[in-house]
């Protein structure tokens, strides 16, 4: 696959995973709480592309994600950390085989991105500002996990899959 036709299936799957933030789906939800749509496109892309690449692109999809929102607190600093850490995961050369592992790297991505939400919620607001949004957060912070947990070996896998077909294409090697 060439160079041109790499970048736009990465840009084809941005612009889906933006339009699955905006209107995702009623019954992909666990008491009205989507997947974290961010952490499901940078996992594969990350883990294949590498370090530099990971880290690139988490501030890149922070800043469209963080423009899309209405919030004090930034994306951004949870995907460049997830982006760098997946990255250094996928350039060690070993390839993650079960779908499993994709949904556990998901489940502690989603963790770690709310917790940062999290974090940088209470430093601005104050630690105890209200006990309601500390539960709030936690009730989201647990649905999101379980069904970014869920969606994760689906959605990942077969990008992965896409991926690895685009590099045996490009050796010769079908599969």
């Amino acid at each position: 696959m060439s160079k041109s036709r790499e970048k736009s299936f990465i840009l084809f799957s941005l612009l889906l995973s933006v339009c699955l933030f905006l209107g995702s789906p009623k019954w992909l939800t666990l008491q009205g709480v989507t997947p974290c749509w961010s952490v499901l496109w940078l996992l594969p892309w990350a883990l294949s592309k590498g370090r530099n690449f990971g880290l690139f692109t988490g501030l890149c999809l922070g800043l469209v994600f963080d423009s899309l929102t209405v919030s004090s607190v930034s994306q951004i600093p949870a995907l460049t950390t997830l982006g760098y850490f997946w990255g250094v995961v996928g350039s060690k050369n070993k390839s993650i085989e079960l779908s499993l592992n994709l949904g556990l790297l998901a489940c502690v991505g989603t963790i770690f991105f709310g917790f940062s939400l999290w974090v940088q919620n209470c430093l601005i607001t104050g630690i105890y500002s209200s006990a309601w949004l500390h539960s709030w957060s936690f009730h989201t912070l647990l649905s999101q996990t379980i069904i970014t947990s869920l969606v994760a070996p689906l959605s990942t896998s077969w990008i992965l899959l896409a991926i690895r077909r685009q590099k045996n294409s490009k050796i010769g090697h079908y599969t």
